[in-house]
């Protein structure tokens, strides 16, 4: 599996997105990624919600810190190649989590299932992605 230590130092302090945003990676028991956003309404559109494009920043780290977190060496980048998002109810001044979970995990190609909730524990967006091992790009 891969090795966490390295990938929390690499989005918790290296990542830009990640500080500008607020956002903090955890893993679960299973090496599955857990991505934290406290609300900050810098991050929400004009009606006052949070912007589908944080849904989408969030559930894809989920999904990509997942899957290298179950890869056995972290010394290649992966790329996220494909990702399909419903956004199913809207988040209004709410802390957001998105955790990934693995759907199959491949020698080049790993596919993942991300869930969305808000602070009360409501199911706001879904995704699944695609993400390939790129062994010719060193992480």
């Amino acid at each position: 599996m891969g090795d966490t230590k390295k990938l929390l130092e690499l989005f918790n302090e290296k990542a830009p997105i990640a500080q500008l945003f607020g956002m903090k990676l955890s893993f679960d028991d299973q090496k599955n990624a857990r991505i934290h956003l406290p609300y900050n309404p810098n991050l929400d559109h004009a009606l006052g919600l949070v912007h589908g494009g944080i849904y989408a920043t969030m559930l894809d780290n989920a999904g990509w810190f997942t899957v290298a977190g179950h890869n056995e060496n972290n010394n290649f980048w992966i790329a996220t190649t494909e990702m399909s998002i419903h956004f199913l109810l809207p988040a209004k001044q709410t802390e957001l989590v998105a955790i990934g979970k693995i759907i199959k995990l491949g020698k080049r190609q790993s596919i993942a299932e991300m869930s969305l909730f808000d602070g009360n524990d409501n199911l706001v967006g879904h995704s699944t992605g695609t993400f390939m091992q790129l062994s010719n790009v060193a992480m």
